[in-house]
């Protein structure tokens, strides 16, 4: 079994940024992996990390029956651009195992496992056995809770289970599932209120989502991403799953950590404007 080491990328107090353009599902990122294009995967890597990314998120999850052979392949790629540590995201444990053994220190992120049943089964050893911090998604057997006390209790059952499992706290980041706004106008406040009832009920957590889901269907989406980042951190969500070369969305993160009294003085957000990396 793999020890846990010091995570030198994990930021100080500050929001840990998993970036998530090496995804499948983008046109581009699909075009790429089927031409099995590694310059094109390493330009965006190197883009990501460039731009303040902290993880570098690798997704090949629109393949059926070919994710592990195509994870396997993005991870030895990306690990040939940048020293990042990456987040595995990926529904099938078998292609997560297979994938985890080319994954170099730091040690990784899984995203995800949740309360059901056979998938929790079947990740909770790679977790153990690589060492790895984990995205815990607030579901289980059934739909997903829509109310933040749902979400949170179910949060709270999932991280009781790790931690009885000898999974550390800091290793956990939970994420309670945000849904549209334009299907559920309630979806994003109900994933805010959820976000501080877990950060209360276990500190030590972590507290994460992808951001996107919360615009999907609507214009503007950017300005909707960046208004719920700024509302869910005011709740203290410290890490996200977002596109870290959005000028606009790093800057209103990083602004956020200093009004929030996460960056003392504003000398990252001064250190940050000064290097031309802040969009007013």
């Amino acid at each position: 079994m793999t020890l846990p080491q010091a995570d030198e990328s994990a930021p100080a107090g500050g929001m840990l940024i998993v970036a998530e353009r090496i995804n499948a599902s983008r046109r581009a990122i699909r075009g790429a992996l089927e031409a099995m294009d590694a310059g094109a995967i390493q330009r965006e890597a190197t883009a990501q990390a460039a731009a303040g990314a902290h993880y570098i998120d690798v997704n090949a999850g629109t393949f059926p029956g070919r994710e592990a052979e195509l994870l396997c392949w993005l991870v030895d790629v990306v690990q040939a651009a940048t020293p990042l540590p990456l987040c595995l995201d990926c529904p099938d444990p078998a292609a997560l195992a297979a994938a985890l053994p080319r994954v170099k220190a730091p040690r990784p992120i899984i995203n995800s496992i949740n309360l059901e049943d056979d998938r929790f089964d079947r990740v909770l050893p790679l977790v153990r056995d690589f060492g790895a911090k984990v995205v815990a998604l607030a579901q289980g057997q059934g739909v997903p809770p829509t109310t933040a006390d749902g979400k949170a209790d179910l949060a709270a059952r999932l991280v009781e289970r790790l931690v009885a499992a000898g999974v550390p706290l800091d290793d956990i980041y939970v994420d309670p599932l945000v849904f549209p706004v334009g299907v559920d106008p309630r979806s994003a406040l109900a994933t805010i209120d959820a976000i501080g009832e877990i950060m209360h009920r276990f500190p030590g957590v972590h507290t994460i989502c992808g951001l996107t889901n919360v615009s999907h269907g609507l214009p503007a989406r950017a300005l909707v991403n960046r208004t719920f980042l700024v509302a869910a951190m005011g709740r203290g969500m410290d890490a996200a799953i977002i596109d870290p070369t959005d000028a606009h969305l790093m800057a209103a993160m990083r602004a956020a950590q200093a009004v929030l009294g996460r960056d003392e003085y504003c000398m990252a957000f001064i250190e940050e404007f000064m290097a031309g990396r802040v969009a007013a």
